[in-house]
Order: structure tokens, then C-alpha cells, then sequence
């Protein structure tokens, strides 16, 4: 697997994180894998089908956009890539841990997390 490949899964999820793509139900249908998981902030266990009703119900109520630093990638197995990164939204911010596995239909992101930080 390529460094590049590691950007690649940086820049999807950079992409998932934006207005455009979480309007989209079919583009984030098809960033998510089939056994997409989610462990969100709150601590609540979100299903495929919960996720993409949120991301595109989101916007529709008018919320800002995903602020991002600290981001970096790893290969930590065949076909497999981590991220880990610091969001913000509005003030509220969290470390966010993404998986994202290679299929035949390129790469998807197949397990999210997001803890708080302190002080948000």
C-alpha cells in the first residue's frame, strides 16, 4: 500500500466532513462500507442506515461546518487505514478516529469514533 493511499483516505474524510458530501445521501452511501459502525461523541452506537439520515438531515437544519487540525493517517493493515484528528464545530470539539477499508469499491470508511475534549 502506497503513502499515497493514506492521503487519498485523508482527503475522503476531509470530504465527509464538508456540506456538499453529508447533503449527498448517495455520496455518503458510498464513502460508508456495509459494516459501517459509529461510536459518536455522545457515547450512542449509530448503524449505516442511522448515519446517513443524521449527515443529510443535518444541514437541512442549518449546522455549520466541520472544522479539522491535528489530522494524521497510518496503514495499519492490508487494505486497512487509521486517521485521527481533532474536529470543532462551533466550539464543541472532539478527537475523532476513523477506519477506513479498501474494497472493490474503493476506499470506505468502516468504523468511527468520536470522544470529547475537555473544555468543549
Amino acid at each position: 500500500m502506497a503513502v499515497g493511499d493514506v492521503q487519498l483516505v485523508i482527503d475522503l474524510e476531509l470530504a465527509l466532513l464538508s456540506p456538499p458530501v453529508r447533503r449527498s445521501a448517495r455520496r455518503v452511501d458510498e464513502l460508508l462500507d456495509p459494516d459501517f459502525r459509529e461510536i459518536g461523541a455522545s457515547g450512542r452506537l449509530w448503524t449505516r442506515e442511522e448515519t446517513i439520515s443524521a449527515l443529510t438531515g443535518e444541514l437541512a437544519r442549518g449546522e455549520d461546518g466541520i472544522r479539522v487540525t491535528e489530522i494524521a493517517g497510518e496503514v495499519v493493515g492490508p487494505g486497512l487505514v487509521q486517521l485521527i484528528y481533532v474536529s470543532d464545530r462551533n466550539g464543541q470539539r472532539a478527537r475523532r478516529g476513523s477506519l477506513w477499508r479498501r474494497s472493490a469499491g474503493g476506499w470506505r470508511m468502516l468504523f468511527h469514533q468520536g470522544t470529547p475534549l475537555s473544555g468543549s
